[in-house]
């Protein structure tokens, strides 16, 4: 049975909008390659009229509709959301599986994950009004201070399409808790879901221009989004080559960027490692959502004395996972999102394979489906450091290995990249994880597991990768700006001019 996409238009100041140039662009499912729908497509003139909403929000009734009101106040609103995710969680999970290709059992831990995220922030608007005006001790009596936080106006918010509603709420949630104004422009390549959290903020009353959803190409409405001028602060997930245009429109204004721009994230497995726990946390880690992840630790370092069988196992393990359509009951792989990065994954393996590195599994489409853009579960070895498979993101499933024998070397190549996202270990010996952990030059290692993500736990990068936290007390901070208030109290003038009734 099909499943049908709602028609939307851009989500603009509280209301349904069509784009100026009423362009529109086509939704493809992955799994069928065939168009389901369409999105609006915003341009320029969209974004101009947005910010100019969004900037009408913040100021309105001087601010005490929302960013001067108090953090309960917006928690009230976020745990609303949360509420409508929860009741419509099965189709949301639905409408991401089919538009970005994740398996059904992920895209509804997805939507369980956006829920949790919305009221973890919620508790943390709360707790905003207790730290107002927290008191700073000086060293001299005669003055008092105090400080204030404060949202820091009007964000831009560019989001990627692997966890389409998810990464959304992660810069959506701790944005509107802070009592900013957003606009967010997710993927032109997986909008549906984010173009239904506009309707859930229809429904439960958000103020009008507070969140703002501006679907449309990055060149297009991206781009004027990133270089607006009364856009206060851009985040950015997504790739280095975009984050770093973003980063140099940012500039030009001295505004404040976050970005967070994926990786080549390194796992090292021991000899003492359980092979089959190993195993599991090394496919988890480069496979889940299709191995496209920015953190998937897809560059596989493994004890020399322990290889040959650890690679045997996981060849065994791989051709185990289910490839199939993301809808099927136990789909553990789906499509990659697009045609673009059907063809990108398979140029990947097939210049390895031209640079001499060998194919132990995968590969290639699978034999059962003949339409999707489907990659097998693919491992290379036989790879060197300077191979392109080594140093450069894939962002599909294709886990690349190279042999270590001791600590030392095995830090020394997994640190050897442009970028620091993520890193994990694998070793029964705590103390070596320990050591390990400290020497791994990234923002988040896993010991003795892959992936897992809590929104509680900050989450961000090194080198390339970017640079800020998103997530927990963190995610928040990126949204407040803070202000010192200090107040002279003593009843005595300040003296250091001599007064002109002593002359």
């Amino acid at each position: 049975m099909a499943i049908p996409i709602p028609s939307r238009q851009l989500f603009i100041d509280g209301e349904w909008r069509e784009p100026i140039q009423k362009k529109r662009l086509p939704i493809i499912n992955p799994a069928t390659e065939e168009i389901i729908g369409d999105i609006p497509a915003a341009t320029a003139e969209d974004v101009d009229i947005t910010v100019d909403a969004a900037r009408r929000a913040l100021a309105r009734n001087r601010g005490r509709d929302w960013a001067s009101a108090s953090g309960a106040y917006r928690a009230k609103y976020l745990r609303a959301i949360a509420a409508k995710i929860t009741v419509r969680k099965s189709e949301l999970a639905k409408l991401e599986a089919i538009d970005c290709g994740k398996p059904l059992e992920e895209a509804a831990w997805d939507i369980d994950d956006v829920a949790a995220c919305f009221e973890y922030y919620a508790d943390l608007a709360e707790g905003l009004d207790s730290k107002q005006k927290a008191p700073i001790s000086l060293p001299m009596e005669t003055f008092k201070c105090h400080v204030l936080r404060e949202p820091i106006g009007v964000v831009g918010l560019i989001t990627p399409w692997n966890y389409p509603l998810l990464m959304a709420i992660w810069k959506v949630a701790p944005a509107l808790a802070a009592g900013c104004a957003a606009i967010l422009k997710p993927s032109e390549l997986a909008s549906i879901t984010c173009l239904e959290l506009a309707q859930v903020c229809m429904e439960v009353g958000l103020p009008a221009g507070i969140l703002n959803i501006l679907t449309g190409l990055g060149t297009e409405a991206g781009a004027p989004l990133a270089s607006h001028p009364h856009v206060d602060k851009i985040a950015f997930t997504g790739s280095f080559a975009t984050g770093s245009k973003v980063m140099t429109a940012a500039a030009q204004m001295v505004k404040p960027v976050i970005l967070e721009l994926g990786g080549k994230s390194p796992i090292l497995v021991f000899e003492d490692a359980d092979l089959d726990k190993a195993a599991e946390w090394t496919l988890f880690g480069c496979f889940w959502t299709n191995g496209q992840i920015c953190s998937a630790t897809s560059r596989l370092l493994v004890h020399e004395s322990i290889a040959a069988e650890f690679l045997d196992r996981l060849v065994k393990w791989s051709k185990k996972i289910r490839v199939s359509d993301p809808l099927e009951e136990g789909c553990r792989l789906g499509p990659v999102v697009s045609g673009g990065q059907y063809e990108k994954v398979l140029k990947f393996i097939s210049t390895a394979r031209s640079e001499g590195a060998t194919i132990l599994c995968g590969g290639a489409r699978p034999q059962h489906l003949k339409k999707g853009f489907y990659v097998e579960p693919t491992i290379i070895s036989d790879v060197s450091n300077s191979m392109q498979i080594w140093r450069e993101e894939v962002f599909g499933p294709v886990l690349c290995v190279k042999t270590f024998s001791t600590e030392d070397e095995a830090i020394e190549l997994a640190n050897d990249t442009h970028y620091g996202l993520g890193a994990a270990v694998i070793s029964k010996d705590l103390e070596r994880c320990e050591r390990v952990t400290k020497a791994l030059q990234a923002g988040i290692v896993w010991v003795n597991c892959s992936q897992p993500c809590f929104c509680q736990a900050p989450w961000g990068g090194n080198k390339r990768s970017g640079f800020g936290r998103e997530l927990g007390e963190w995610g928040l901070e990126n949204y407040l700006s803070v202000k010192q208030v200090t107040q002279y109290i003593s009843d005595e003038p300040w003296g250091w001019y001599e007064s002109p009734s002593k002359l």
